[in-house]
C-alpha cells in the first residue's frame, strides 16, 4: 500500500468513526439503557477535554508508529502472515482475529499491572457509561500501549492496510459497547454470541472489582469465553458505574483526571461478590 492510499483510507476511517459516533449518540438519547447520574453535557465537556491530548497522540504518534511497523513487515517479509500462502482475504481475517486477541491481553494487563492501571483508571472513573466514555482515555495509556501493540503488529505480520482496517474496527467497537443504547434484549443476546455489546461491557465498568475484572474483550466476545472472564448475569439497573474510591463527581474535573496517574491512587473497594448463579446467563 502506497502512502497516498494509506492517507485516503485513514481519512475515510475518520469519516466512518465520526458518523458512527453520531448515530450512537442519537440512538442512546432515544433508547437509554442505564439511568444517568450526571448531567450529560457536563460529562461531554469533561470527556472531550480529557481526550484532546489522546487524540493528538493518536494522530501524530500512534497511527504513524503502527503503520511504520507494518511497512517494515512488508519490507522484511516478517511475521505470522508470511509463514504461509493463503488467499488474501483469509490472511487478512487471521491477522484481524489475532490482533483482536492481543487487545484482550493488553486490556487484562491494564487492570493487573499497577503502573498501567494508573492510566486506565481515568477511563473507569466515569460515573456514567455512554459513547463519550469511548474517548475518555488518558494520553499516557496510549503511549504505554505503543510497545505492546507495535510488537503485536510486527509478530502478526499485519500489512499497513490491515492496521488501518483493524484500528477503525477497534474504535467503532469501542464506541458501540460503551454506548448507553438499549438494544432489544433478544437481539443483543444474539449479537453477544459473537461481539461485545453494551450490556456486556456495562458489567466491566461496575464499581465492584470482581465484576470490573470481567469482560475484557473489545470486538469479539469469544476471548472472555475462552479465558473464563465472561460475566453476563447482572441486570444493568443493579450496576453502579465507576470506581468505588472515586465516586464524588465534583472532583472528577479534566485537570484532576489528567493528573490522576501521577497522584496517589486510592485502593479498590472490597465489596463482596453478589449471590452466585450462572455467570453466562444474560440478564436484561
Amino acid at each position: 500500500m502506497d502512502y497516498m492510499t494509506g492517507t485516503m483510507l485513514d481519512r475515510q476511517g475518520i469519516v466512518v468513526l465520526i458518523s458512527f459516533f453520531l448515530i450512537l449518540f442519537l440512538s442512546e438519547s432515544v433508547f437509554q439503557l442505564r439511568a444517568r447520574v450526571q448531567k450529560r453535557w457536563r460529562r461531554i465537556l469533561i470527556n472531550t477535554l480529557v481526550s484532546l491530548p489522546s487524540f493528538a497522540a493518536l494522530r501524530l504518534v500512534f497511527i504513524p508508529a503502527m503503520l511504520w511497523v507494518a511497512y517494515q513487515n512488508e519490507s522484511l517479509q516478517f511475521g505470522l502472515n508470511y509463514l504461509y500462502e493463503l488467499p488474501e482475504w483469509l490472511e487478512y481475517a487471521i491477522a484481524f482475529i489475532v490482533l483482536d486477541y492481543t487487545i484482550y491481553l493488553w486490556h487484562v494487563l491494564l487492570h493487573k499491572l499497577p503502573v498501567l492501571w494508573r492510566f486506565h483508571l481515568v477511563h473507569h472513573t466515569d460515573l456514567d457509561l455512554d459513547v463519550t466514555t469511548a474517548i475518555r482515555f488518558h494520553f499516557g495509556e496510549l503511549f504505554a500501549s505503543l510497545l505492546f501493540r507495535g510488537a503485536a503488529v510486527l509478530l502478526v505480520g499485519a500489512s499497513p492496510l490491515m492496521v488501518l482496517i483493524y484500528e477503525v474496527a477497534f474504535e467503532a467497537a469501542t464506541q458501540f459497547h460503551h454506548s448507553n443504547w438499549k438494544l432489544p434484549f433478544k437481539l443483543e443476546k444474539v449479537i453477544n454470541k459473537i461481539f461485545v455489546t453494551p450490556r456486556m461491557h456495562g458489567i466491566h465498568h461496575s464499581t465492584r472489582k470482581g465484576e470490573m475484572d470481567k469482560n475484557y474483550s473489545t470486538i469479539f466476545s469469544v476471548w472472555d469465553r475462552l479465558h473464563s472472564t465472561l460475566k453476563l448475569n447482572l441486570r444493568q439497573r443493579d450496576i453502579t458505574i465507576g470506581v468505588g474510591a472515586y465516586q464524588h463527581a465534583g472532583e472528577l474535573t479534566p485537570g484532576f483526571l489528567l493528573k490522576l496517574p501521577f497522584s496517589r491512587i486510592r485502593s479498590h473497594d472490597s465489596l463482596p461478590e453478589r449471590e452466585p448463579f450462572n455467570r453466562t446467563e444474560f440478564k436484561e
